[in-house]
């Protein structure tokens, strides 16, 4: 199990990605459940906290408006009700027990699965993470949900400002190897 938590437009969701792909492993994107959750509350009217306990969001989780600016604007409110968040979490460790998974949040390798084998904290300058975001809303929302973001004591920190995809992703691959030695 391999967790990669850290704050918007470090790398999480596309190092985790090429990291799952290159190992073999299953991904979760932990980010897409809360979008799933808010897209579908908003076009169908729902209250999230019964789309979430009713796991009415997977069928939203394909949809091309997950990144639409509604979604942006609602997704840290939504992701703050605590009963979302006990189903979400729920259904990720379902889904993390099974094993061989990468999984990348903002709370992964604290809360949700604090066991993994491996717990990384991808991050990088604010003025690259925005860029890479292509909008400074992205920090604006890490601001509001720094509550939620926590960094885990045993986790390996990687400054990703001046690294290529690529490179990240290999040194994760190297840390497995290595812990699995």
């Amino acid at each position: 199990m391999i967790t990669i938590d850290g704050p918007a437009g470090a790398g999480k969701s596309t190092v985790a990605r090429l990291v799952a792909d290159r190992l073999g492993y299953r991904y979760l994107d932990t980010g897409g459940m809360y979008r799933a959750v808010t897209l579908a509350s908003l076009v169908t009217g729902t209250p999230p906290e019964r789309v979430a306990q009713d796991e009415a969001w997977r069928d939203w989780l394909a949809d091309d408006r997950l990144r639409s600016g509604p979604v942006d604007d609602a997704v840290s409110a939504v992701a703050q009700k605590p009963a979302v968040r006990a189903a979400l979490r729920d259904a990720q460790k379902r889904f993390l027990a099974a094993g061989d998974a990468v999984a990348e949040g903002r709370d992964i390798g604290v809360v949700v699965w604090p066991d993994a084998e491996l717990k990384v904290w991808l991050d990088a300058e604010p003025h690259v993470r925005a860029a890479r975001r292509g909008t400074r809303k992205a920090l604006e929302r890490d601001r509001r949900d720094e509550r939620q973001t926590m960094i885990p004591p045993d986790a390996v920190v990687i400054d990703t400002t001046a690294l290529a995809v690529s490179d990240v992703v290999a040194e994760i691959a190297r840390l497995v190897r290595e812990r699995a030695a």
